[in-house]
């Protein structure tokens, strides 16, 4: 699919086998979740820019390349999205952190903000917003929109599993947003639940029913 990039690293990949299995235990999901939004935040930052700067080594000084601009801003939805955030973190522990609670109200169906807490200037930051599951791509869309509302430009959405019908639901409100993933699965079952999928995340990270 166009402005979709499937993450197909072996590694990616493994994990995520083991990570469906119906038997994994909440303590092996919740290290697996980590250590797989590691390898996920080296491919989908893999572009940024860089410039360069001087810097002494203990040889001679040299010109070096750092990253350029201000940091990044890691924006989860809550509250699933946090089980990304720790493994992200490790690899960039500079980055900012956005919180973005909301729900869309099943009579209205529009999206209700029940909390929201971000850096300031996100207008000139790269925002990188993480979700585990993108399934109907409502909370992406709602979360999206939010961030757009305080000045955000530059977006990114990364997630373990999507949707067909939840990406095209996203690319349909937010075509300049590419979406990162380690697989597209087959399709939705009438509960909303991604087939063959690997179940509710949040459920599984955090030990819930």
């Amino acid at each position: 699919m166009d402005g979709v990039t499937v993450i197909n690293h072996p590694l990616v990949q493994h994990k995520l086998t083991i990570m469906r299995k119906a038997e994994t235990s909440t303590a092996g999901f919740r290290r697996l979740l980590r250590e797989i939004s590691t390898l996920l935040c080296y491919e989908v930052t893999r572009d940024l820019e860089l410039t360069m700067e001087t810097i002494q080594t203990p040889m001679q000084e040299m010109q070096a390349p750092v990253l350029e601009g201000k940091k990044l801003v890691f924006a989860s939805i809550l509250r699933a999205g946090n089980g990304l955030l720790e493994g992200m973190l490790e690899l960039v522990p500079s980055a900012r952190v956005s919180h973005v609670g909301v729900y869309r109200d099943h009579e209205t169906l529009e999206a209700v903000e029940y909390f929201f807490k971000a850096p300031e200037g996100l207008s000139e930051r790269l925002i990188i917003v993480v979700d585990p599951m993108l399934a109907t791509g409502n909370s992406a869309i709602a979360a999206i929109d939010k961030l757009k509302e305080r000045g955000a430009t530059r977006l990114r959405f990364l997630c373990l599993l999507a949707a067909p019908e939840g990406i095209r639901n996203f690319q349909e409100a937010h075509p300049d947003v590419p979406v990162y993933t380690a697989s597209i699965d087959s399709h939705l079952n009438e509960q909303g639940y991604i087939v063959p999928g690997l179940g509710d995340a949040g459920d599984r990270m955090y030990g819930t029913k």
